[in-house]
Formats: C-alpha cells, structure tokens, sequence
C-alpha cells in the first residue's frame, strides 16, 4: 500500500528533537555507501560519481558508490529501505520511484514511509535517439515510419517505470504510434541496446547520449524539455515539432532510511549543499546538463508527494501495470 499523504514526513522532519546519540556526534566515521539504482555508465551512476566524489572531501569520509540496477529501481530501492538508519547509507532516489508508487501494487517498500528526503539534488532532460540505420532524422519521420511498421519499432528502456520508460510510452500516446518496449536493466545497458542497434529507439538521459550523438553512433531527433537546451541548441524540442504537450526528463535526490536521527541529516545536507557549490563539481554537473536544485527535506518531501500524484495519474489514465 502507497501511502500519498507526505505529512508523515514533513512531521518527522521537523519533530525529531531527540538528543545527540554517540552515533550522531561522531558522525561519519567510517566510509558512506551511496547506492545507486543504475548500472554503471547511466545517468543516475555519473550524477552519483560526481556527487558522491566531492562529498567524501566535503564530509571526510569516503563516499563509496554502490550499484543495485534492476526491477525498475525496486532493487536498490529495498536494499536501502532496509538499510540500518545510522546515516551510513544514502540512497539516490531516481524519479522512477514516483512512477513506481503507482505502477507496481506488490512493492515491497514505500516512498513516504521508509525514507526520509535530504534534498532534490537535481534534473536533466531528455533526448530522443536512434540508430543511424533508422531512416528518419526528425520526430515527424520517426512518427511516419512507426505508423507504416506498427508494432515493429522499439524503444529501450531502462525498466519498466523507469524515466526512459515513462517518455516512451507517453511519445506513444500523443503521437498516435505503436512501438514494442524493450526493458533493459539499467541506462547502461539501454544506451548500449541503442548504440548497436539491437533496440533502435531511445528516450535518453542527454549527458549519457550526448558524447554518442556526436560520434555519429546515434542521431538524435529531439530534446524532451520544454525549450532548447545551451548543451545543443541546434536540436530542437520535441514540443516544437508537433506535439507542444509533450515534455518530460530526470530528477534525482538524496534520501536516507527512516529513523535516521535528524542532526544526520543535517550534516548530510549541509556537507551536500556546500559539495554542490565547489568550482569543479558545479562545472562537471553542468558538463553533462544536469541542473541543480539543492532543496532543503522538508522542500523535497512535498516536491515528492506532487509527483507521486502526478505519475500516478499518468500511469491510470495509460492504464499501465507493472505486476
């Protein structure tokens, strides 16, 4: 059961005055694993790598990256909420998990009750890619060619809820197409799919597809934002060639196991917050077009509660299921 009211949260976040544990006052100690719901050379893995890297410095202590890819995140999603709440642990949250709250019924954690939100670190968009061998090199001829192979065209995804999956399926149905979808485990996996070949179309994180756009291993047809983005501003937006409600992307935040003693959180947010602003992250984060936000908790609590509701929206009036 999805619980959608994010007052627990917010309550918890701003009640928690217990006193100072041995655990807190020593905080950290020891190395910090960073799970990461992707497979190694995703989105989610390069944001976490670069974030994750300025904040061992920032808070003394080795922020060691660890990757939990499959099941749509749900993987590495229940390996943190089972995670002991001693700060030691700190989970990306992608936004699949806003999807997956609705799509999948049997999940075995739960956004609002088994964790609590640090901060929105923040969102990059979309790129819509093909293999070269496609012969299409605008939306409108993507949209033809599905049209005349209905059901023979495929995307790939990262998972069934994942962001890659989502705007596939929403491309589907503004545009009136039938494409087949392929689940891969992880944005590694997906973007190596759409580089050989094997599943031609993608709906691509733009810092993982960029550096293939250019090589000439893919071609990309539109960017998924609601404008054009400084990184390729010659590409225009799929908004603008012909379907103007179409926009969607990634975001991803920080987040801990609940009971997570607040003056943790705390000192994660603040080590977080300060690790955002260094010269060379900033730069790096920017090099792959991912924006910043840098919210506090209880800011992250209720964007994550908008979106929950949002997708699941999306999800019923798609009438998708998961399992």
């Amino acid at each position: 059961m999805h619980r959608r009211d994010v007052m627990p949260v917010v309550l918890a976040l701003a009640a928690m005055t217990v006193p100072l544990s041995a655990l807190a006052q020593s905080y950290p100690s020891k190395p910090i694993r960073l799970l990461v719901s992707d497979s190694a050379g995703g989105l989610a893995d390069t944001i976490a790598r670069i974030i994750g890297n300025g904040l061992g410095e920032v808070i003394g202590q080795r922020v060691v990256i660890e990757n939990r890819a499959g099941a749509a995140s749900n993987i590495g999603a229940l390996a943190a909420a089972r995670s002991a709440p001693d700060g030691y642990t700190i989970y990306q949250m992608p936004q699949t998990l806003s999807v997956n709250a609705t799509l999948y019924t049997n999940l075995q954690y739960d956004v609002f009750r088994d964790f609590l939100p640090i901060m929105r670190t923040g969102s990059s968009p979309a790129l819509v890619v093909v293999h070269p061998s496609l012969p299409v090199k605008t939306i409108a001829e993507l949209v033809k060619l599905a049209k005349a192979r209905p059901g023979s065209l495929s995307f790939a995804s990262a998972g069934t809820g994942a962001p890659t999956f989502m705007a596939g399926e929403l491309f589907k149905k503004v545009s009136g197409i039938n494409m087949l979808h392929v689940p891969y485990r992880g944005g590694g996996e997906a973007i190596t799919a759409a580089i050989t070949g094997e599943t031609p179309v993608y709906f691509a994180p733009l810092p993982v597809a960029k550096p293939h756009v250019e090589s000439g291993r893919l071609r990309a047809l539109g960017v998924t934002s609601n404008a054009r983005v400084s990184a390729m501003p010659q590409l225009p937006t799929v908004a603008e060639q012909g379907y103007p409600s179409y926009e969607t992307g990634f975001w991803y935040g920080f987040v801990v196991p609940a009971k997570t003693p607040r003056e943790i959180i705390n000192t994660v947010h603040a080590a977080t917050t300060k690790t955002l602003k260094l010269p060379d992250v900033a730069k790096r984060l920017q090099d792959v077009s991912f924006t910043i936000v840098g919210d506090q908790p209880e800011e992250f609590a209720e964007f994550l509660k908008a979106e929950v509701d949002k997708w699941g929206k999306i999800v019923r009036e798609l009438g998708l299921k998961a399992n």
